[in-house]
């Protein structure tokens, strides 16, 4: 140390020292009390999804779930899993705290994707990560998640609610899931191959679900539009309100059709394929369920698209074919059938309350899927 310079008495910096509040986790950006308190809060919401299966007691480090039991008994039993998140839907979430519906859009990309095996949901744990944990928010958040669990069947056995004010803007959250489901060996085995002249059964859409919303948010901001605003070629609805439909969720219906299908028509091929219509659109995932020498050619006229695909594409000048590979333009799943099988399979998915649409038919090909 320089001689000049001025030096601290002890005595003095240990009396300043004295003096200073003790630091807590909560000053730093880290409410442990408002996490206890959504845990408390949510107790009842997840319980709610419970089967007979669920074992142990919430709260736990890990959850745990009976495969057998309360009416089930697998005889070759296969696990599927998935996992997945709802994308940039969030910030619009965020913006608008409205923020029920995207649970149910997380627990639809994972079980949506999940049933295209032939598997049933059986658990579902969800992850979300935000800036500020404020449990009425957060509750709102994770009751999404329940009420998607409820609609698709599986029950939500755990989670993790990260607070992280360095990672995440204020407002600003995400949510991501995983679940968990079982598939007999022998369904699997029945799946004939896709094959030329099989049909393609088309499930309607909520609306954009979760995919493309970068795009959304771009066509919303060049074109100055008002999220808040109710259009006339939106049925008079808020922008807002139709953006962020909640995801279908298709687990109920599918494994109903499933059933019926198998019921009447024994190990006869029916059903080649299947597919989840997320990003990428119908060109992008019903080509999944191709072999490299046959391609799906789907008519455009076949069924006609929510209003929302129009207004978007005209306000932000984007070229059909690009909605097409970025949106699901209306249909959210479909079902590759052979022809003798089609009428049974429409009746069942009708009998389960879906509204089935004959929208292409595969011909000769590369593997590829064609909208025309």
């Amino acid at each position: 140390m320089p001689r000049h310079a001025a030096r601290k008495s002890p005595a003095k910096t240990a009396a300043k020292n004295a003096v200073r509040k003790p630091l807590t986790y909560a000053q730093a950006g880290v409410d442990i009390d408002a996490g206890d308190e959504v845990v408390d809060r949510i107790k009842p919401i997840v319980r709610a999804t419970y089967s007979p299966r669920v074992m142990g007691l919430h709260g736990a480090f890990a959850g745990m779930f009976r495969l057998n039991g309360a009416g089930k008994k697998y005889k070759d039993p296969v696990l599927v899993s998935c996992t997945d998140g709802v994308g940039t839907k969030v910030k619009l979430a965020a913006e608008f705290k409205i923020y029920d519906s995207v649970g149910i859009d997380c627990v639809a990309m994972n079980v949506n994707d999940l049933i295209v095996q032939g598997a049933e949901p059986l658990f579902f744990l969800d992850y979300l990560g935000l800036s500020k944990l404020d449990p009425v928010d957060t509750t709102a958040m994770i009751s999404g998640v329940a009420k998607g669990c409820t609609i698709a069947g599986c029950a939500l056995i755990g989670g993790e609610c990260a607070e992280m004010p360095d990672i995440y803007a204020p407002g600003d959250f995400d949510v991501a899931g995983f679940c968990v489901g079982v598939v007999e060996r022998a369904r699997l085995a029945r799946q004939a191959k896709v094959r030329k002249g099989d049909l393609i059964i088309g499930l309607p859409s909520s609306g954009v679900h979760s995919n493309g919303y970068t795009l959304v948010r771009r066509i919303v901001k060049d074109a100055k539009l008002g999220y808040t605003k109710s259009y006339a070629q939106l049925g008079g609805q808020r922008l807002i309100d139709v953006l962020l439909e909640p995801t279908r969720i298709y687990a109920k219906e599918i494994l109903g059709m499933l059933a019926v299908v198998e019921k009447k028509l024994g190990s006869k091929p029916a059903i080649t394929g299947m597919a989840h219509i997320t990003g990428g659109g119908l060109p992008g995932n019903v080509c999944r369920a191709l072999g490299s020498d046959v391609d799906a050619l789907i008519s455009a006229k076949a069924w006609e698209p929510p209003a929302i695909f129009s207004f978007l594409q005209e306000h932000g000048g984007v070229e059909t074919a690009e909605m097409f590979r970025v949106f699901n333009m209306g249909i959210g799943y479909t079902i590759l059938v052979r022809p003798e099988a089609a009428a049974v399979v429409l009746a069942a998915l009708r009998k389960f309350g879906e509204k089935p649409m004959l929208i292409g038919v595969v011909g000769k090909g590369t593997g590829e899927c064609r909208v025309v």
